[in-house]
């Protein structure tokens, strides 16, 4: 009976650890902190459970549960995993804990408050990930932002009322649009369906793509649009620089290695199946969308002068090599793009918890105030090394499965049909390396400042609590660099799918759906004006 119900444990558990802080003083900071990382390590225990119970050779999803919940509108309680959400669902529950536990020093005030937010953001990313009907899903999606907002609203920067306000602002904008999407949706499933309407992914990947291209197409761009912004896909992206120098730094690592996968994940999970159409129609545009921000991505990151700023940009660009992969249709593409969203989840959140424990100790990012950082922190120079290197795409580490499995789709799609898209693409591999190597030179190796390093202020080295923060990342990013078929066999099937999807969409293997013409009203026939006069007057028995 657990195990019927393990996934709906996993997303709400972390609801408990709210419930618990209510009761918790104010005062007593230390045990809220153990509370929060507690519950956080407790849901990553228990999604491990999915992975060890997960099987890895068919696509279907697994630990479904439904439950009815607006029977009037035939929406249910729906959840349910495929090897795609297991690995973003996994990477929810493992950044989680450590966010928490790197910046643990690091909010002062409102601590209780902040730690049920992120608690709370937790169970809204979960459930998006696990959400197979349609009503629901959006619930979660935009539940998500409530959290954020006031993580960023209250515990950010100097200008976190105008970045929190922008972040919301963009991310409702699309969302709305998606939400006329899915009603619509709905509403010509219950049309083809004898008036059953129903919210139920799985009904729905049989209704999506038999309807009209010109259905597809808007429904697709209005999905679309609503998870570019979250991606975010150039040109929607000028949130995401100010929400991430303004978020709290437990904030950055979830907005950079969870949130913005939702994006991607979103055009996987939807866009793709129920808009096949479309989506092979509109794939030169969206890699063409996706390589410029590849390219714009890693030279603005070239000039910026804050580091938080520069790792924000990088993501701009990293993120469009998955959307690359998924609009490439091929096996290989999809493949690197569901793994290229681990792996920047990993490093990127490893590298904002590392420009948050200098800025913990020096209150400032500019890139221009550091130097010579290595001879008072060699270890915090060698991990931010390595997290580097991870990001740029070094072989033997995850970046680099990723990015390669992501140019080889591309260099194969027969979607695209051009070697163009892959060749401006991995001009950002080597851009990538001059912006992270750049920052890594001038902090790490570059001149102290006059009068002694930050004003003579000594810097202590990372301490015991921040490396065990970074630790587990490491861990995973040099497994999956090395042996990444672990991770690989539990998305396989999935891209599988879709690919024979698209190429059956190709062939004309779909029926196409059409929306019946409304019937013509049928003219009433002509009577004489005698009847007429007659009828009238009540005498129409009289007439032959």
């Amino acid at each position: 009976m657990l195990l019927d119900n393990i996934l709906t444990l996993t997303i709400f558990l972390p609801m408990a650890g709210v419930v618990a802080l209510f009761f918790i003083g104010k005062e007593k900071s230390d045990t809220i902190k153990y509370v929060g990382i507690g519950t956080t390590m407790l849901t990553f225990a228990v999604s491990m459970v999915l992975w060890l119970k997960f099987d890895s050779t068919t696509s279907a999803f697994q630990f479904a549960r439904q439950v009815p919940w607006i029977r009037a509108l035939n929406i249910s309680y729906s959840v349910g995993i495929d090897g795609m959400s297991l690995l973003l669902i996994l990477l929810t529950t493992f950044l989680t804990p450590l966010a928490l536990l790197g910046t643990w020093n690091s909010i002062q005030h409102r601590l209780r408050e902040y730690t049920m937010m992120i608690l709370l953001l937790e169970v809204g990313m979960v459930g998006v990930f696990a959400a197979l009907d349609l009503f629901l899903f959006y619930v979660f999606w935009e539940a998500m932002l409530i959290p954020m907002y006031f993580i960023i609203g209250i515990w950010g920067g100097q200008d976190r009322i105008y970045a929190a306000v922008k972040f919301f602002l963009y991310t409702l904008g699309g969302s709305l649009l998606m939400l006329v999407a899915i009603l619509t949706l709905g509403y010509l499933s219950s049309t083809m369906q004898g008036g059953r309407f129903t919210m139920n992914l799985v009904d729905l990947y049989r209704v999506g793509p038999s309807l009209a291209m010109h259905v597809q197409t808007w429904l697709f761009l209005a999905f679309a649009l609503s998870f570019a912004i979250k991606v975010p896909l150039f040109p929607l992206h000028t949130w995401l620089p100010d929400a991430h120098v303004q978020a709290p730094t437990a904030g950055s690592v979830i907005l950079a290695g969870v949130l913005l996968k939702m994006g991607t994940y979103g055009f996987i999970r939807f866009c793709l199946p129920l808009f096949p159409d479309a989506a092979i129609r509109l794939a030169p545009w969206m890699s063409l969308l996706a390589v410029v921000g590849i390219v714009y991505g890693a030279l603005v990151a070239m000039v910026q002068t804050d580091m938080k700023k520069l790792v924000a940009y990088s993501s701009v660009s990293h993120l469009g090599f998955v959307v690359l992969g998924i609009f490439a249709m091929t096996e290989e593409g999809i493949q690197g793009a569901m793994i290229q969203m681990v792996n920047h989840g990993l490093s990127t959140g490893a590298l904002f918890l590392l420009v948050g424990f200098v800025y913990d100790r020096t209150h400032t990012r500019l890139i221009s105030e550091y130097g010579g950082i290595v001879k008072p922190m060699p270890v915090y120079a060698a991990a931010l090394l390595f997290m580097s290197l991870s990001s740029i795409g070094l072989p033997g580490l995850n970046g680099f499965v990723g990015e390669f499995l992501v140019l080889l789709g591309a260099f194969k799609s027969k979607i695209l049909d051009t070697y163009a898209f892959a060749g401006i693409a991995a001009l950002g591999v080597i851009f990538s390396a001059v912006y992270l190597l750049w920052m890594y030179q001038r902090v790490v190796f570059g001149p102290m400042r006059a009068g002694g390093l930050y004003g003579g202020h000594h810097l202590a080295d990372i301490n015991r609590r921040e490396r065990w923060s970074l630790v587990p990342i490491a861990i995973f990013i040099v497994w999956i660099g090395v042996y990444p078929s672990l991770f690989l066999t539990k998305s396989a099937p999935v891209a599988k799918r879709i690919v024979e999807q698209i190429d059956a969409v190709k062939r004309g293997a779909v029926p196409r759906y059409t929306m019946a013409p409304a019937p013509a009203r049928r003219m009433a026939p002509a009577r004489h004006p005698a009847r007429l006069a007659a009828e009238r007057a009540g005498e129409s028995e009289r007439l032959p």
